[in-house]
């Protein structure tokens, strides 16, 4: 993954509360171990070898916690949410555990220990998180930023509201730029014959945001470069707003940005990783989940009858604008489209089915499509496939709107967990661009992490519908 594309989604107090909880977690069979048989050397003689042992542990836990959405840090939760999601992903690392054993006995722990390196870890993953809420959200990990323009491009940066969004920043001063349009009354610093970097530092900068209206003929390059050369990061709007909302705004981006922007990259190898990773994740899915679908299957039969059909396919654009059945389950009604136009689903949309509000809500009904995973016509991470009637309509309304169509479509995206479902035009736009973030940072370790923060969807029911 490309160094920005890392710095947006782990941020300082996350490295150090996941360095902190992994070594709790290494070190939870290690004192399990000397409080259950009295001391270390008794502990080493028993369970013998402990590093690997606990080295499992820690993976195991730490993919259950990310699959939970505990390291996401711009996840607004409470700490009642955390503490809830913390034993739900306790209760996965068991149950990963209890199979790596099965498969692997020569790697079992004393039941004994086990039950109290549970607790150890439990009470101290509890004292990290709330440690975490209490620190997050002042300023001890901010970045003070210094905004450049306070015109209608300046106005962006306002636009992010919520306090999560705001954890990795904090805005010091605001100054205004020549070829600023529509200024708001927001205080800005008055120059007072100070230069740019002076004005920084005065703030305690640690970067300036160049946020001008017209750059032409208008951008400081003296200043700015005093800046940096001071080691002030001076970053442009867009790749600003990149970092901290996870996604490219169409509406400030340029056709000369995306051509000189570092990411869009592909490589052979990067396309044959994430074959392999789309052929084990759908391959596994199938395999563990087949009870699932055949339950599903049986309760679309009892639903609506011996004759109705269980699954449902329908034509969606795919990777170079070629046209695909996606297939899935049944959720709607046999005669949702009757007059056979296609209609965007809604919010309690009365087409949905008992069975099939059920699958949609875990997302079940999406299960089939591993199918067209391993045919090849999708990948399990990428833009989520729309139908060929509201493609050409939006890629005649929404600029870069055709430029997901560079990537195979996917069962799961990074739009779809940072946005709910989409039911209009405007939505449409909304998850566009965080489609152009996954396309224009897409690596496979960014795979892995949609990957997991899809149970989190699944578990929580986020932006199902």
């Amino acid at each position: 993954m490309p160094i920005r594309s890392i710095k947006s989604q782990i941020r300082t107090p996350l490295l150090l509360m996941g360095g902190l909880e992994v070594a709790i977690l290494f070190s939870s069979l290690y004192v399990a171990g000397a409080i259950v048989f009295g001391s270390y050397s008794e502990c080493l003689r028993l369970l013998g070898p402990v590093a690997p042992k606990a080295a499992v542990i820690s993976v195991v836990a730490v993919l259950s916690l990310s699959a939970m959405g505990l390291y996401q840090f711009h996840q607004r939760l409470y700490f009642s949410e955390s503490v809830a999601r913390i034993l739900v992903g306790l209760m996965f690392t068991c149950l990963g555990l209890a199979i790596f054993y099965y498969l692997f006995p020569a790697a079992h722990i004393d039941r004994d220990v086990a039950i109290v390196a549970i607790g150890y870890v439990l009470v101290l993953l509890l004292l990290v998180r709330y440690i975490f809420f209490r620190t997050v959200d002042h300023h001890i990990f901010r970045r003070q930023t210094l905004i450049y323009g306070a015109g209608k491009r300046a106005t962006s940066i306002g636009e992010i509201r919520r306090r999560a969004d705001r954890r990795g920043f904090k805005i010091v001063g605001q100054i205004a730029a020549a070829g600023d349009h529509n200024m708001d009354d927001r205080e800005e610093l008055a120059e007072n014959g100070k230069s740019i970097s002076e004005l920084a530092i005065e703030k305690g900068a640690d970067e300036i945001v160049v946020a001008m209206d017209d750059r032409r003929g208008n951008i400081p390059v003296r200043d700015l470069l005093d800046a940096r050369l001071q080691g002030i990061d001076v970053i442009d709007l867009l790749e600003f707003l990149e970092r901290e909302t996870g996604k490219i705004r169409v509406d400030l981006v340029s056709p000369g940005w995306l051509i000189f922007s570092p990411g869009f990259r592909r490589s052979r190898l990067r396309q044959f990783a994430k074959r392999l990773l789309d052929i084990g994740v759908s391959g596994s899915l199938l395999l563990v989940g087949w009870p699932v679908m055949l339950l599903a299957a049986l309760a679309i039969k009892i639903e609506d009858g011996l004759t109705a059909p269980i699954f449902y396919k329908q034509c969606r654009t795919g990777r170079g604008n070629m046209p695909f059945n996606v297939l899935k389950f049944r959720s709607m009604r046999q005669d949702a489209e009757m007059d056979g136009k296609a209609v965007w689903a809604s919010k309690n949309d009365n087409r949905v089915t008992r069975v099939g509000n059920f699958l949609r809500n875990t997302r079940l009904d999406e299960l089939p499509q591993v199918l067209n995973v391993l045919g090849g016509q999708m990948s399990i991470v990428g833009p989520r496939p729309e139908r060929p009637e509201f493609v050409s309509e939006l890629q005649e309304n929404i600029p870069y709107y055709s430029e997901r169509h560079v990537v195979k479509p996917g069962v799961t995206g990074w739009a779809q967990l940072k946005y709910s479902y989409g039911a209009s035009e405007e939505d449409a736009i909304e998850k566009l661009q965080y489609d152009l973030y996954y396309i224009k940072n897409q690596t496979l370790l960014l795979d892995v992490l949609i990957i997991l923060q899809t149970v989190e969807i699944v578990l929580w029911g986020k932006g199902a519908r």
